[in-house]
């Protein structure tokens, strides 16, 4: 039977849309300055940029996908709703992705804004840096990120060093571990990783388990019950014999990590910094938007 469109408020989408760029403007100001105290400067002279303040600027670019030159205007008209009082130089901007000061206060504001639910799958993707790359029928990426996301796609752990993926998931379980010890009832509710055949590692399933969740990895044809030091694999494999349905049933929560991926590159577009350290931030700041619409969208939904 075919189903009937559902239609759509337009009135309240419009409103929607409205609201939310001020409450993201709002967010922007009120997270940073939760985790960061501008330092008193005593020297003679113009003080440097406050790092709270370059912070700001990167989220409000990230928000509305500028140019660092168009973002200086920008930030002269609105920066007062930021927490902004000064005009920052674009070049001034562009140096932030780099500072250490500015990344750490970015990643306490991804920290203290991210909940999970415990049903979480992992996957890697390719970030593009053109147009052209976008097109291209090469799945060969200069950039590459790898995620832990939540069924309601809010980004657990995220890598960008191009480390290969199921190297570095290892390093993204043990994250997100630490996280699911701070709240245990999460653990208690049997938490889950979900992971594709890119991830077969024995000792993988096993450090998942080890920390207390359940893995689902699916596995590959050659793939073989023998655990080789790793039980964890053994039993999860066997699980996945006795009930094939149900095993897949709970498997299927990492289309979610995929349907991130997908809209996290069509919102959020092309990647537009070259070095290392400056593509984690820019990506960073993108998973913080990401993870606040995701919480906002949630709880309205719950209410």
């Amino acid at each position: 039977n075919s189903k009937s469109p559902r239609k759509i408020e337009w009135p309240s989408y419009t409103l929607n849309q409205i609201n939310d760029i001020m409450d993201t403007l709002h967010f922007i100001r009120t997270e940073v300055d939760k985790v960061h105290t501008p330092k008193v400067h005593r020297s003679v002279g113009r003080p440097p940029i406050d790092d709270g303040k370059r912070a700001k600027a990167i989220l409000f670019i990230e928000l509305m996908k500028l140019p660092e030159r168009k973002a200086e205007g920008w930030i002269v008209l609105i920066g007062h709703h930021l927490g902004i009082d000064e005009r920052i130089d674009d070049r001034v901007i562009g140096q932030a992705y780099k500072k250490r000061e500015v990344i750490a206060i970015l990643q306490q504001v991804f920290e203290n804004n991210k909940s999970c639910d415990g049903e979480m799958g992992g996957d890697g993707t390719g970030l593009e840096i053109s147009r052209k790359e976008n097109y291209e029928s090469t799945k060969k990426k200069k950039e590459y990120m790898t995620s832990i996301v939540d069924s309601r796609e809010i980004v657990q752990a995220f890598d960008t060093s191009g480390t290969q993926e199921c190297v570095i998931m290892h390093e993204l379980v043990k994250e997100v571990t630490k996280e699911l010890k701070k709240d245990i009832n999460k653990l208690t509710k049997k938490a889950k990783i979900t992971l594709d055949s890119g991830f077969v590692d024995k000792k993988l399933a096993q450090l998942i388990e080890d920390s207390g969740m359940v893995p689902f990895i699916f596995p590959k044809k050659i793939n073989v019950l023998k655990s080789d030091g790793s039980p964890g694999w053994k039993r999860m494999l066997m699980d996945l014999i006795k009930d094939v349905q149900a095993w897949l049933r709970e498997y299927h929560i990492r289309s979610h990590t995929e349907s991130f991926h997908s809209s996290f590159k069509r919102i959020f577009g092309i990647v537009t910094k070259r070095l290392d350290n400056t593509i984690y931030t820019q990506v960073l700041a993108r998973v913080i938007h990401n993870n606040r619409r995701k919480t906002s969208y949630f709880s309205r939904v719950t209410t």
